[in-house]
């Protein structure tokens, strides 16, 4: 059984980028979720080629890596990477753009219910609402003075990961009136801003510690037009990366059974064994062409609508993985999930990370958009 080796996603670029991001995280496995990317920031590991601009596939092939390694870490340095991408995308103010080298950064759009994050114009009287000294780290991103983009902020925002190691944010927002969603970017190292994780009881994704975050008259910044985050290219260009993620996270059990088997003295190499590494070879192999022609088609028509072949790849890579999930615990027993650390923290996060996917309402929404479309969508 050889195809298990070689199952990466294709780099563009095999460069010294993707070594040293190998390199840092190998080096960094002791350290929680929060600290390394702390590290993977300040040491420039986090700067990833931006989406549909003909590296996408070296894009998504970080983040798989980065989810081979640790899904919660994974869960952070999406968010921090989407929301460099989002600043680009939607041509934020300089001062957001520009942000420092280790800012480190959220995207936080999740709108729990009941609960929504509110703002208001700027104060044209000058009153800033905040006093004391700049509380803000050397290097961190400067969010511009007060203009008209200038709001302020009010509310909690639920479902906030790494809030505890975040200095920014970009968070949806909504005006008083209910119009939005505005996507605002805000510094979070600022009077005003209370982080808390009384609520977070997980065990799986349990280091992504995904806070309620709590804003009161806190300074922002405008980022693109009401609606834009929603209806910008680059929102589905970002939902398939997470399923970059997915693959990254089932390929790590993959790899276990894989050497489980390889490693096992012949009479323990039953049939039954290699069956199931061979349906997680086909689940990963197919997995992982499709993430390549999704980032293809992405590269070659950046500005098209990419609902349905993000859609179809997320829906893919969370069939694998669940398929993985099962195949993986099914032919190896119980044994890993009690003494091989690794295998069982990913056993636990992947079922939580995969439910970023809406299951049978995205299978649904995928129907209906090919029930509407001419023509046939497949070929070879």
């Amino acid at each position: 059984m050889t195809g298990m080796t070689s199952m990466t996603l294709p780099a563009a670029d095999e460069g010294t980028e993707f070594e040293a991001l190998q390199q840092a995280l190998a080096g960094s496995r002791h350290l929680g979720a929060g600290v390394r990317m702390e590290q993977l920031v300040a040491g420039g590991h986090a700067r990833l080629p931006l989406p549909g601009q003909g590296a996408t596939l070296q894009r998504w092939r970080a983040l798989a890596e980065v989810s081979r390694h640790d899904l919660s870490l994974a869960k952070l340095y999406e968010g921090h990477t989407d929301a460099v991408a989002i600043l680009r995308e939607l041509h934020a103010p300089d001062g957001v753009a520009g942000s420092g080298a280790e800012s480190l950064w959220g995207t936080w759009a999740s709108e729990a219910p009941g609960g929504r994050v509110t703002f208001a114009e700027e104060d044209r009287s000058g009153d800033s609402g905040a006093s004391g000294p700049d509380p803000r780290p050397a290097g961190a991103a400067d969010l511009g003075h007060a203009d008209v983009r200038t709001v302020w902020i009010t509310g909690t925002k639920a479902w906030c990961s790494g809030a505890e190691h975040a200095s920014h944010a970009l968070l949806t927002a909504w005006r008083t009136d209910g119009r939005g969603p505005q996507l605002v970017a805000v510094d979070l190292l600022q009077p005003g801003v209370t982080v808390s994780t009384q609520a977070w009881r997980a065990i799986g994704m349990a280091d992504s510690a995904s806070a309620e975050v709590t804003f009161q008259h806190v300074r922002a910044v405008r980022v693109g037009d009401e609606g834009d985050y929603l209806n910008r290219p680059g929102f589905w260009h970002g939902g398939a990366g997470i399923a970059a993620c997915w693959w990254g996270g089932a390929l790590a059990l993959g790899h276990a059974l894989q050497a489980a088997v390889a490693n096992a003295p012949a009479a323990q190499r039953t049939p039954f064994r290699l069956a199931a590494l061979g349906r997680v070879d086909v689940a990963l192999g197919a997995t992982a062409a499709l993430l390549k022609d999704t980032a293809d088609w992405i590269d070659r028509q950046p500005a098209d609508d990419a609902f349905a072949p993000a859609l179809r790849a997320r829906q893919a890579a969370e069939a694998c993985a669940r398929r993985v999930l099962d195949e993986t615990g099914r032919a190896l027993g119980a044994t890993p999930f009690c003494r091989d650390a690794d295998f069982a923290r990913m056993s636990a996060d992947l079922p939580v990370f995969i439910r970023q996917s809406h299951a049978d309402r995205d299978d649904a929404a995928l129907g209906e958009r090919l029930a509407t479309q001419e023509g046939t969508p497949w070929s070879l």
